[in-house]
């Protein structure tokens, strides 16, 4: 497995790719992503086979890994990147949630997905440039919250970074909660 090993090196190249784009206390992925890789076929399996066993496994792969990182020790709660309702009733489940749940229960921290919703259906994204993906997602991503949620460190998973556009609103969207600190986990990164 393409292990990246991203959560032992706090600069590490996706760190630096967010850098200037979005304050993050930590950003890792577990595996590297290539084209016909055994990642790609994992990662496929996993969103359009219905196979969630895959995020669950990673997530149980990943979490103790995640538990030694000193920046993640105030994790307060492990939030999914959200899929519009329309997606996620032709989909029937979201890909990252059981990821995200594996991670929560790894770190003991609360699983919460009624925080970040989608506000704008989308299609595909993975045949776009980062300009026309930032574009289209920028304002895809809001936050409903109460004051309770105020002053957390909320880790952020998803799948796959690609351009890093998803991520990026979601980041901001979460950031709009009062003194709120934002760190990204992926099961894989495509890097260029």
């Amino acid at each position: 497995m393409p292990y990246t090993q991203h959560h032992e090196i706090p600069e590490n190249e996706i760190f630096k790719r967010f850098y200037g784009r979005l304050p993050v206390t930590h950003i890792s992925a577990l595996l590297y992503f290539n084209k016909e890789g055994i990642v790609q076929q994992l990662i496929h399996k996993l969103k359009y086979k219905g196979q969630q066993d895959i995020g669950k496994l990673m997530g149980q792969w990943y979490a103790p890994k995640l538990k030694k990182v000193t920046a993640l020790q105030n994790v307060t709660a492990v939030i999914p990147v959200p899929l519009h309702p329309k997606k996620l009733r032709t989909r029937g489940y979201n890909q990252v949630a059981e990821f995200g749940k594996a991670i929560a229960e790894g770190l003991d921290v609360p699983y919460r997905d009624d925080i970040l919703v989608r506000t704008v259906y989308n299609k595909s994204q993975t045949k776009k440039n980062l300009e026309n993906r930032a574009a289209i997602i920028g304002q895809s991503f809001d936050v409903q919250f109460t004051e309770n949620d105020g002053n957390n460190h909320f880790l952020l998973v998803d799948d796959v970074i690609t351009t890093g556009a998803t991520l990026e609103s979601c980041g901001r969207a979460l950031l709009k909660i009062p003194n709120t600190q934002v760190s990204i986990v992926t099961i894989a990164y495509t890097h260029s």
